[in-house]
């Protein structure tokens, strides 16, 4: 089974740009076999990665709801549904990127949301490791989208409002009973060092933080990527010293 690394926070928070960098990063240490997914509706992991998305699995699902016919007779929908994810994953130099977009239609998604399901499973323990970039804020908890994972690194600011919100998405894993083998907060876009007292009666374990980046901000407005951000970039340093504590056993 491969090892998952769920990333959440809410919205805001620089949450897929920290997803982004762990894939550059554990790319470049060539640690093994890596799957990225965007289970984000908004859909820009692939952006930040340099990698141009053909289809996503909510397209896919839409065409399968709406057309139900269009499964070839001689082929299991399972099989068929199957062979269509496989076609939406964008091979790239290092790792994959599974996007999952959403379903729109009007169709009854119920049995090939099951398949998937299972699907998806197969799939993840095809891959040592997995990054799960989840959507921002508590719903993909609520839904129980993120079902269970060895990491869960969640993000947020150095505000109070925002560590308030990284306590309660703590609380809600808690509450759900999600199985997560260990969970981190990383506070990003710091100006100066974090102050640990803020934390301190939150019951959060704190990972590190990741300072204010000029060419994180310089690479958006280029409209470049996170592979093609400089290798002494701050985020990029900040986060090799905390990143082997996420992805070690």
């Amino acid at each position: 089974m491969g090892y998952v690394i769920a990333i959440a926070g809410k919205g805001g928070t620089g949450k897929t740009t920290i997803a982004a960098l762990l894939v550059r990063i554990m790319k470049e240490k060539q640690l093994g076999s890596l799957l990225a997914i965007d289970a984000d509706p908004n859909s820009n992991l692939g952006e930040l990665l340099g990698v141009e998305t053909k289809q996503t699995i909510g397209s896919i699902l839409d065409e399968i709801a709406a057309h139900p016919e269009k499964v070839p007779p001689d082929v299991s929908k399972d099989r068929f549904l199957e062979y269509q994810v496989m076609t939406a994953l964008s091979e790239e130099d290092g790792f994959d990127l599974l996007t999952m977009g959403r379903p729109e239609g009007p169709g009854c998604y119920c049995y090939v949301n099951n398949v998937l399901r299972g699907i998806m499973g197969k799939l993840v323990s095809d891959y040592k490791y997995v990054i799960i970039d989840n959507e921002a804020g508590l719903e993909h908890f609520s839904r129980r989208t993120t079902r269970s994972a060895d990491a869960l690194v969640i993000i947020s600011d150095a505000s109070i409002v925002g560590l308030k919100s990284a306590q309660r998405m703590f609380d809600l894993v808690g509450e759900l009973k999600i199985p997560v083998k260990k969970s981190f907060l990383v506070i990003n876009r710091c100006l100066g060092q974090f102050e640990e007292e803020k934390i301190k009666n939150l019951g959060l374990t704190f990972l590190g933080d990741i300072p204010q980046d000029k060419k994180i901000e310089q690479m958006s407005l280029n409209g470049n990527n996170i592979m093609q951000l400089d290798t002494d970039a701050l985020s990029l340093a900040s986060l090799r010293k905390i990143g082997d504590k996420i992805w070690q056993n």
